[in-house]
């Protein structure tokens, strides 16, 4: 189980960078206990994944965007399975969404998050193997599962078979038979040395038990030699070899080394033969590149002349052209300002010979002479207009103040 705290420890050892591996392959065996190769891998036609899959390093092969694929899926899953709705996210979804949905579901269950959502973009890490074993220690919960002490097959060591002196068998003769005999030799013809030794044990403790005298067989020499030409091929006694025997070892060592020595001298031949031919190859090959040196030598220097004659043409050709840059900037900005008096000569030009202002203001004097013209007409009939009225106005008057007194010879006259 990952410990929620290591995560904000400041003081990080040689070993930190390592243990994302060891979180990693933790939670392969927690989604082969959830048995997600069925729910998940079947279901979405998927590979299953590496021990290290979701872990980061320079040294292993990387596709982000199928790691992080990956890592939505198992991570949508594992928080369904821990009993929390959560919709399974799509290829094209938002990253960013994605995972903030994630961290708060990682948030709901207790889990510690002290780190950028950024961390997890990545598709592996040991942010990403983090996050996937909490959820999946929430999801055993879920399940009720619970870890057990493991339970060791207990295995049973073969005790070596000690040969007593009775059975007058010596290591080298065991040994010698069992170079002789088949490989497919019958097991029924075979006699435990165990039982032989239980045996021996039996007869020497009844041996033991008799009083010391003299023993005297009333059996016939006959049946005697029957009896043990019936059980002569049950009393061998062959020992099975043992893979983990220090002397077959020894013996396989000894194989190699005559193995490798009869090899070594057989390619040291080739080997000698082969340096001969490199050897007489690069003589000739460094004779033959002598001989093309003095040849081309001459060709040699010359190109060497042309190449200093190529440099020193660059050289002015550089200097040439800085030269020219700089003058080019200069013709440009004369152009610059020829054009501009170019144009205010042109201005000044046109509006010299140009009699639009002049036909202008002959319009307008003909126009003002006309308006003058109507002007004192209208005068003219106003005063005329004023005189006819006062001449009016001064004849009713008269004509008035004499009607009484006046004769009309007298006005008429006047």
């Amino acid at each position: 189980m990952v410990d929620d705290n290591r995560r904000g420890d400041d003081e990080r050892g040689p070993g930190e960078a390592y243990q994302m591996f060891v979180v990693m392959e933790d939670l392969l065996d927690k989604l082969k206990l959830l048995d997600y190769e069925e729910e998940v891998l079947a279901k979405h036609n998927m590979k299953a994944l590496s021990r290290h899959y979701f872990a980061s390093s320079a040294y292993m092969p990387s596709n982000p965007g199928e790691q992080f694929f990956m890592f939505t899926i198992i991570a949508s899953w594992l928080i369904n399975a821990a009993g929390r709705p959560f919709e399974q996210p799509q290829e094209y979804d938002d990253p960013n969404a994605t995972v903030s949905n994630i961290l708060s579901q990682l948030r709901a269950f207790g889990g510690l998050v002290d780190f950028p959502p950024s961390k997890l973009k990545a598709g592996s890490g040991e942010h990403v193997c983090y996050v996937l074993d909490r959820l999946a220690e929430e999801a055993l919960k879920e399940r009720v599962f619970s870890w057990r002490r493991p339970n060791y097959p207990t295995e049973e060591m073969e005790e070596e078979s000690v040969m007593e002196d009775d059975a007058e068998l010596t290591l080298s003769k065991v040994e010698d038979e069992m170079t002789e005999e088949p490989d497919d030799y019958e097991e029924e013809n075979v006699m435990d040395l165990e039982a032989l030794k239980s045996r021996t044990n039996q007869s020497e403790t009844r041996l033991s038990s008799k009083p010391d005298n003299i023993l005297e067989s009333n059996m016939d020499a006959a049946e005697w030699n029957l009896e043990v030409e019936r059980v002569l091929p049950q009393l061998k006694v062959t020992i099975r070899t043992d893979h983990k025997d220090w002397r077959i070892h020894v013996d396989q060592m000894h194989q190699h080394k005559d193995g490798i020595k009869s090899s070594l001298k057989e390619a040291k031949g080739y080997l000698d033969k082969l340096q001969e031919e490199i050897g007489k190859t690069l003589e000739k090959v460094g004779s033959r590149e002598k001989y093309i040196n003095n040849q081309l030598e001459h060709l040699i220097q010359d190109y060497r002349s042309a190449q200093s004659k190529l440099s020193e043409a660059r050289e002015c050709y550089q200097q040439g052209s800085g030269g020219v840059t700089e003058r080019t900037r200069v013709l440009a900005e004369i152009t610059e300002e020829l054009e501009k008096v170019k144009q205010e000569m042109e201005e000044k030009g046109s509006s010299m010979s140009d009699g639009a202002p002049v036909v202008k203001i002959k319009q307008s004097l003909t126009k003002l002479k006309q308006e003058i013209v109507q002007m004192d007409i209208r005068i003219g009939v106003v005063e005329h207009t004023l005189l006819q009225a006062k001449l009016k106005e001064k004849s009713n008057m008269t004509r008035d103040m004499h009607a009484t007194n006046i004769p009309e010879p007298a006005i008429g006259a006047y």
